[in-house]
């Protein structure tokens, strides 16, 4: 038994499903389940990433300053953060299915109202409904695959939902910069409406229920505030909560700025910025696949995530070097290469992150899904205004927030989760699933 007791329940201790259970049934079916997790996961960059070249054009349209216009940004995550602490609790009660419904058709209509948007206000506050509403995608794709798989099975799975969703981020931008050749940014919501309601069909006949009656918890919010407690008292679970949060800031600083500096800094069109950011995302697919098929169960995924962590730390301070001018004039080619660096090395270390917390807990897998989600888009809500806070003119703020969050990440991770004296799980240990 874990420091948390009863809610933080090492996986090792838990049988898995039954045969015959609506989990092992629906671990038969895993190329299609794959493909709608894939879908759900891939939410949060088909609402982020492929609006992201029309930034500076939403700043232009509805004349407001580019730190207000990235609140749209900061809105979505708030929302999605908030809103996964509430749908998480309400799978562990309901079961998964339900929720996710409901949620994903509040997002068919908040996606809809934001294409129609005669202000940044009403569309912050549209965005804030869009994120609320597309949580539930994020947070119970997660409790599904910890309903259906345990130990190195589990990070196999995750890395390989990072090549599904890691499409999402290559083909976003790409879509959205077409996309602004022929219409502007509201035609860009209205595409998301449509892909919204295709994902929502997809769930409606292909998903099926992962969390059996005789699962599920009872009580209500209470409860729900008393398993969330229990999870967070399990100190290497928050360390591993909190360090994939501030590896997210990291990565979620680079989403909010990007825009800004490779086309007003560096002068690039917005499909250009669509093309190189599309590479990144390639990069963190491709770690994500190292680590999912050659990494996870030859070498303990603590080393994994602490060498990705590594990495982020060098990419962030060499990008803050070439932002303050260390190396004189830098051209768009050196900052490009950084990012890479820094994607890539994200592809390995958020997946590890995921898997080390949930593998500390089969017990309430909605709610430490949601601490796991909510955390992460909490923290980088807060990182999204502030690498504006100078303008759209210099990356300075951009790479500051990147190499501190990187930091801190590396101090939670090594003062909370002691990876040097902490075994919680097969694929900690001898990397072989129970």
């Amino acid at each position: 038994m874990t420091e948390g007791g009863a809610a933080t329940r090492d996986l090792s201790s838990t049988a898995s499903p039954p045969t015959g259970s609506p989990a092992r049934a629906a671990r038969a079916t895993g190329l299609l389940v794959t493909f709608v997790l894939g879908g759900l996961t891939a939410t949060p960059p088909l609402a982020m990433d492929m609006y992201l070249p029309a930034l500076p054009e939403v700043t232009r349209s509805l004349s407001a300053p580019a730190a207000t216009v990235q609140l749209t940004l900061t809105a979505c995550l708030a929302g999605m953060a908030l809103g996964q602490l509430v749908v998480g609790p309400m799978s562990d009660r309901w079961g998964r299915r339900r929720p996710l419904l409901g949620g994903l058709l509040v997002y068919v209509v908040a996606t809809a109202l934001c294409a129609f948007a005669p202000t940044v206000e009403t569309l912050v506050a549209f965005r804030l409904a869009q994120g609320l509403a597309g949580s539930a995608g994020i947070v119970i794709a997660r409790a599904v695959v910890r309903d259906l798989y345990d130990g190195t099975a589990m990070a196999r799975f995750f890395s390989t939902l990072m090549l599904i969703s890691g499409a999402a981020p290559i083909v976003a931008p790409l879509i959205g910069g077409q996309l602004l050749r022929v219409t502007d940014w509201r035609g860009v919501f209205a595409v998301l409406t449509l892909i919204g309601v295709l994902l929502t069909a997809l769930v409606w006949t292909r998903l099926p229920e992962t969390l059996p009656p005789a699962l599920r918890q009872a009580g209500g919010v209470g409860e729900a505030l008393r398993a969330m407690r229990g999870l967070l008292a399990d100190l290497p679970f928050t360390g591993y909560v909190l360090t994939g949060g501030f590896a997210f800031a990291a990565l979620f600083a680079y989403i909010a700025a990007s825009p800004f500096v490779i086309q007003e800094i560096h002068g690039a069109s917005a499909q250009t910025f669509a093309l190189l950011f599309g590479l990144n995302s390639v990069g963190l697919v491709a770690a994500g696949q190292l680590n999912g098929k050659v990494l996870v169960g030859r070498v303990r995924l603590e080393r994994v995530l602490a060498m990705g962590l590594g990495i982020v730390v060098l990419a962030a301070g060499a990008l803050l070097l070439m932002s303050l001018g260390v190396f004189g004039a830098t051209g768009l080619g050196p900052v490009a290469a950084g990012l890479f660096v820094l994607m890539t090395a994200m592809g390995v270390t958020l997946p590890n992150a995921q898997t080390l917390a949930l593998s500390r807990t089969r017990h309430a897998a909605g709610s430490a899904s949601a601490l796991l989600g909510a955390s992460s888009f909490l923290i980088g809500a807060v990182a999204s205004p502030l690498v504006g806070i100078a303008g759209e003119h210099t990356a300075v703020p951009m790479a500051v927030v990147q190499l501190a969050a990187a930091l801190v990440a590396v101090g939670c991770f090594a003062g909370l989760c002691r990876p040097w004296r902490t075994r919680t799980g097969a694929a900690e240990t001898s990397g072989e699933e129970r």
